[in-house]
């Protein structure tokens, strides 16, 4: 009977991570629909941008509550999860507590966790309030009406039963200890747990094996579809907070990247000994198909990246100048919008074996309006405050280059502005022999 017990474990193992593993081979290739970008320079600062933002959480702590309690569940919910480890040894072979060999240390690691559990319990309890009844402006804002704020909360959720069943499952496994239950050895310290097992007192030690059993099975269970839910949620910044912190863009913020086909160009005019009939160098770059962006194909890889690492935690929308001032432009909103149509754009991908059939969709004027991008200051604001390092302001500088160099569709305001650079070299509606009238003032 074991042995059956063994196997359909090993069975429900090797579905929780084979559907994750199919989810992670759809998310590389959707992020790979994007353009190449090279981020492969300065690998130092790079490795250390990723050990202090996305392992030392150093941006989070910018907001000392929000970021305590995000660094407890963080690490608390990743150590405990180390137990997984001897889970699924357990699970496979019979075995019960299969580290216990470890002794003192054992009992130290197992009495942290417990007391990690309780540390996340709080964190999550806090977190829970803050969003449905203190109500933060953040995570009241529109932008996350429907499943974005069911999807929090249903995260908090899973991390109180997780938790719980932990807690649960030790309470139980320490009362079967007490009571000499064969195959339940003497391990582990239950500095949490040993306040709940008198809850079992009263009934015999058949069901409180079953019990545990019980709680042991829901625990790996829940973290299972917990694992598999990542995809569908945003946090799957769990796992894209690294990469996404190694891969940014270590230039200064104010840096904005200009087309290498229009750069050559502008270099080629000023050049008083080009030639500007001369044929083009063999191999010379070709002026891309299209310049900017207009729907999710037309992003680099990186900003993709971005998109599913959003937390949609709101921080860059609270500091965002122009969302302040009661513009329609959330960064937030920016980043959820490409997500959700890269998403589409992976549907469609697999409805048509691989293949993308066009839908008549883009990112631009579907999801995002043309009165958000051009609300924007670019001041970097929402860069500046993102605990994980990603861009809304890329993904707007890029979509408002397609709008300009491709549809000619700037703002009025913005198409004089550039009138008067072409024909006065300056942006104000002056001739250069009016420049310096000033002075006679």
């Amino acid at each position: 009977m074991s042995f059956l017990v063994n196997i359909f474990f090993a069975i429900i193992l090797t579905l929780g991570f084979g559907y994750f593993a199919i989810n992670v081979k759809k998310l590389v290739r959707n992020i790979n629909m994007g353009r190449d970008v090279n981020r492969s320079d300065n690998s130092s600062a790079r490795w250390n941008n990723m050990l202090m933002v996305a392992l030392g959480q150093s941006k989070m702590v910018k907001r000392p509550v929000a970021g305590f309690m995000h660094i407890l569940i963080y690490v608390g919910f990743v150590i405990i999860n180390l137990e997984l480890l001897e889970i699924i040894i357990d699970g496979l072979f019979g075995t019960h507590r299969v580290f216990a060999f470890l002794g003192g240390f054992y009992s130290f690691l197992i009495g942290s966790f417990e007391i990690l559990a309780v540390l996340v319990l709080v964190a999550v309890v806090v977190f829970w309030a803050r969003r449905n009844v203190l109500k933060l402006g953040r995570f009241a804002n529109p932008d996350l009406n429907g499943k974005p704020r069911k999807d929090a909360n249903y995260i908090l959720y899973f991390e109180i039963v997780l938790m719980s069943l932990f807690l649960l499952m030790n309470a139980a496994d320490f009362w079967l200890q007490q009571a000499g239950v064969e195959h339940y050895i003497q391990a582990g310290s239950f500095p949490i747990s040993h306040f709940i097992s008198p809850v079992f007192n009263g009934l015999n030690e058949g069901t409180v094996v079953m019990l545990e059993r019980t709680f042991w099975w829901m625990h790996i269970v829940g973290i299972l579809i917990f694992l598999n839910y990542l995809y569908y949620s945003k946090h799957l910044h769990i796992l894209l907070a690294f990469p996404n912190t190694y891969y940014a863009d270590l230039n200064a913020k104010g840096k904005i990247d200009n087309l290498e086909s229009v750069t050559k160009e502008v270099q080629l005019m000023m050049d008083p000994n080009a030639d500007p009939f001369a044929a083009p160098a063999p191999g010379a770059d070709e002026a891309p198909a299209k310049f900017g962006a207009s729907d999710v194909m037309d992003l680099n890889w990186v900003q993709l990246l971005n998109a599913y690492t959003c937390t949609e935690c709101g921080r860059c929308t609270s500091s965002c100048p122009a969302n302040q001032t009661g513009k329609k432009l959330s960064p937030r909103k920016i980043m959820m919008d490409t997500r959700d149509r890269l998403e589409e754009v992976g549907r469609n991908l697999d409805a048509n074996k691989g293949v993308f059939v066009p839908d008549n969709k883009s990112l631009l004027n579907d999801y995002i309006t043309q009165e958000e991008l051009w609300a924007c200051t670019s001041c970097n604001a929402c860069v500046e405050e993102c605990p994980v390092n990603i861009s809304p302001l890329s993904i707007i500088m890029d979509m408002r280059r397609y709008l300009v160099m491709e549809q000619s569709a700037a703002p009025q305001s913005l198409n004089a502005m550039m009138t008067n650079i072409e024909n006065n070299g300056a942006p104000w509606q002056y001739s250069q022999m009016d420049r310096l009238n000033w002075k006679s003032e």
